[in-house]
């Protein structure tokens, strides 16, 4: 969020004189000139998606440039040269990084938000005009506590056949992640904030969490607040998703709630996001790409990069760059209404180069 007491205020304002626009994740100044961007393709499709904004941003003549690095998710650890570039630069966009299953090897989108102190993970999950769903006036927005809980790492085998996993949660994580919540509640017009919970059975570890949120939202008086408990919520999700508006949530649960939010709402392909902390922030797609690593899909280059555009789109508008920002994200919008370029999550069989020329065509 803000790092000086005026940003809020400067924030608060734009949003009430365009109160339409989402407004800058994180404000920085905003001269016009252009910023480096560092640009991870990542693994599977992911070149392929990002590739796709390229494409676009030299279409638009977007005031970006990018730093690219090769950084694949069997590495034992992210590179020292690509941290240092998203320190220096402040902004990345990456694609998919695959995480083997099991066998010790940590996670690198894990390493990059502990690394940076990534602390709030941002999924926007909405009907698209044209895409049509189970569910009409979902507009939910997920905002996930990114750096701890049960993603913490800690697991040792105690003895044979018995390994014991920790899952850690402090105040001062619960009381930054809700504060985000309420915060971006008030600065984008939400109504409502829901947190997601297990606290009638981790009473402790969840109950802090929820202490946490109520302290909070004593704060804001002007935003609803409520709770679930996240057997329910998932339950209520897929019945009637258009109750919710801003959901916060420890790490876990939040991986969860976004990836069933963004089934509802359209897919993962169409579903932008952001991880943020407070001095940098890296744009990925919003939900757990599941093709990162299908074959077929690459092979035919068929993968979807919506995702990615609109999560390009939020890093214009990070970068104080609104007019662009709006621009990428009517193209995208124009052409999923119009509904003759679609991959094939889409219903489509469109491959990933054809949806990239009806965006451009459709920037003008």
């Amino acid at each position: 969020m803000a790092t000086t007491r005026s940003a809020p205020l400067l924030k608060h304002l734009l949003a009430r004189l365009n109160p339409a626009r989402s407004v800058t994740y994180m404000p920085r100044p905003g001269d016009g000139t252009p910023r480096a961007v560092t640009l991870i393709p990542g693994d599977g499709i992911g070149p392929l998606v990002t590739g796709a904004v390229e494409q676009v941003m030299d279409a638009m003549h977007a005031p970006v440039y990018f730093e690219k690095y090769e950084v694949y998710g069997d590495m034992k650890a992210v590179p020292a040269e690509v941290l240092d570039s998203i320190r220096k630069n402040k902004v990345c966009l990456k694609g998919g990084l695959a995480t083997p299953m099991g066998g010790g090897v940590s996670s690198l989108n894990v390493q990059l938000r502990k690394e940076l102190d990534l602390y709030a993970s941002l999924v926007n999950c909405f009907n698209l005009p044209g895409l049509p769903t189970r569910h009409e006036n979902v507009d939910i927005v997920v905002i996930r506590e990114n750096t701890e809980g049960e993603y913490s790492g800690l697991e040792h085998e105690v003895v044979p056949g018995v390994v014991e996993s920790l899952k850690v949660i402090t105040k001062f994580c619960s009381e930054r992640i809700a504060k985000y919540a309420f915060e971006y509640a008030y600065l984008n017009n939400r109504k409502k904030v829901t947190a997601v919970h297990k606290a009638n059975i981790m009473k402790l570890a969840d109950g802090l969490f929820l202490e946490s949120c109520r302290e909070v939202a004593t704060r804001y008086p002007g935003i609803k607040y409520n709770e679930i408990i996240v057997d329910n919520c998932c339950m209520q999700l897929v019945s009637k998703p258009e109750q919710f508006d801003v959901m916060v949530t420890p790490n876990l649960y939040g991986n969860l709630v976004a990836n069933t939010a963004a089934g509802i709402a359209g897919g993962t392909g169409v579903m932008p996001g952001g991880n943020v902390g407070a001095d940098h922030a890296v744009f990925e797609q919003g939900a757990s790409a599941g093709n990162v690593g299908n074959e077929k899909v690459v092979e035919q280059q068929k993968a979807n990069p919506v995702a990615l555009l609109l999560s390009s789109a939020m890093m214009l508008r990070h970068l104080q760059f609104p007019a662009f920002a709006d621009r990428l994200e009517t193209a995208v919008k124009k052409v999923i209404l119009e509904g003759k370029y679609r991959t094939k999550d889409l219903g489509g069989t469109s491959t990933t180069q054809e949806v990239v020329e009806a965006v451009i065509n459709a920037l003008d």
